[in-house]
């Protein structure tokens, strides 16, 4: 599925789901089907239980994989769910998923996605970004030449911030400015020049 974009197969039970993992967008997103209750007196009133059924099994994806995205200093997001603090900021996390595509059917059933942002995760993880007193930083940074494997958490030039992997660097950002690589380890990616700060999106350039 290319740089960006990664899918995650769950065995789970009734089925084999999918939970697609798009590094580019930064987000995780997952669909669920809510099946209208045919008992129901009309397909009206059988589509809000059906939508609630669909973002469920939305939702029963999404926590299904988010343990398997890789960390940035290694292994995965399962490996630090025995944190009950973590555990409860992840779950939250999934509760507050987000709509991006619901298709009501002329049944009343529902197929609705879901998305996790992975900025939501990393915070999760780390706790929320904090600023400075002057939030002058700048809104965009691009990283060029980045040649590590997307996961959650790295730092740009010391800076814990949040990041979108892309093969190709949008229109929108043409005008940001440009980091070089000088190394990159153990989560860590040192730039030549150190610019930005919490509230900096990095675009991670491979």
């Amino acid at each position: 599925m290319g740089v960006a974009r990664t899918a995650v197969i769950l065995a789970l039970t009734g089925g084999t789901a999918q939970a697609d993992v798009d590094w580019a967008k930064g987000v995780v997103t997952a669909s669920g089907i809510g099946i209208a209750d045919r008992h129901a007196p009309s397909p009206a009133a059988a589509r809000e239980p059906a939508r609630r059924a669909a973002e469920d099994a939305a939702r029963v994806k999404l926590a299904a994989a988010l343990p398997s995205l890789p960390l940035a200093t290694g292994g995965k997001l399962a490996g630090k769910l025995g944190d009950a603090a973590i555990k409860a900021r992840i779950e939250a996390v999934v509760a507050a998923a987000l709509t991006v595509d619901a298709i009501p059917q002329t049944d009343g059933s529902w197929n609705v996605t879901l998305a996790v942002p992975l900025e939501a995760v990393r915070q999760a993880l780390v706790g929320p970004r904090v600023l400075g007193k002057a939030d002058d930083d700048p809104a965009v940074v691009i990283v060029d030449g980045v040649t590590a494997k997307p996961a959650i958490g790295y730092t740009v030039g010391g800076v814990a911030g949040a990041t979108l992997w892309v093969g190709q660097l949008p229109a929108w950002a043409k005008d940001a400015p440009h980091l070089h690589i000088s190394s990159i380890n153990a989560g860590a990616i040192k730039t030549t020049v150190n610019e930005g700060g919490p509230s900096t999106l990095y675009l991670l350039v491979k």
